[in-house]
């Protein structure tokens, strides 16, 4: 049996990407979260506190890895920054591949339409020797939203960074009424259905692939035009 690696965060799409890789029968043995401690070119970053929670609850081992701040806000070079921030996730699986009982056969991802970060993870695939299963890569952002309702996943929106998306955003479902919004703010203000621009971020409560429900205790905290949800509490039902 050889062994693959989930590229998690918790948010929507790297537990899809997790949940249709179990479908496929795919062994995933482990989930490697990476939290670096500032803001990030390559990582989904809010929430990632709770990716340990979501790991109990889908019940497979969490790697998790904690670099000290990018520096994202302030780069020059942006090509270089996706580089070096790739680095301690490469050598997370390094480590894996390594262990005894390991036989790493490829890693999971939740990329959709960012070349920027799908072309490094693959040629991350190709220096390890190993596979990449990206399941979302280049579908259409309606269809997998739908697709992720149909299957049973809550999802809660934990951060917003757009034009359109107001306080009342913090915290609501992504769901079939919210889809619909989210594409009438597309034709307004080009709002991603998926977030894919960082217009928004997830967090996954509850899915097939998931034994028990993550029940949250936030408050909302609004900067002007952007805000976040800062949650108090986090544990399973």
């Amino acid at each position: 049996m050889t062994d693959w690696v989930s590229l998690f965060s918790g948010g929507k799409d790297s537990s899809w990407a997790l949940y249709r890789a179990l479908e496929e029968g795919l062994d995933v043995s482990r989930l490697l979260t990476v939290r670096p401690a500032g803001d990030s070119y390559m990582y989904h970053t809010p929430a990632t506190e709770l990716a340990a929670l979501a790991a109990e609850s889908v019940g497979i081992d969490l790697v998790e890895v904690s670099p000290d701040d990018f520096g994202a806000g302030d780069v020059d070079d942006a090509g270089a920054q996706g580089d070096a921030e790739l680095e301690p996730m490469e050598a997370a699986l390094r480590e894996i591949a390594a262990e005894s009982d390991v036989d790493l056969a490829g890693v999971t991802a939740g990329a959709v339409e960012s070349e920027f970060q799908t072309s490094r993870i693959r040629a991350m695939c190709d220096r390890l020797g190993i596979d990449l299963f990206a399941p979302l890569w280049q579908r259409d952002p309606v269809e997998l939203a739908e697709a992720m309702f149909d299957a049973g996943f809550e999802i809660r929106i934990v951060q917003v960074a757009a034009y359109g998306l107001d306080e009342s955003w913090l915290g609501r479902r992504y769901d079939a009424d919210a889809l619909d919004d989210l594409l009438a703010l597309r034709e307004e203000y080009g709002v991603h259905p998926l977030g894919e621009g960082g217009e928004f971020e997830t967090y996954v409560v509850d899915g097939p692939h998931m034994e028990r429900r993550i029940d949250l205790t936030y408050d909302a905290v609004w900067e002007g035009d952007r805000g976040h949800v800062e949650i108090r509490d986090a544990r399973l039902e």
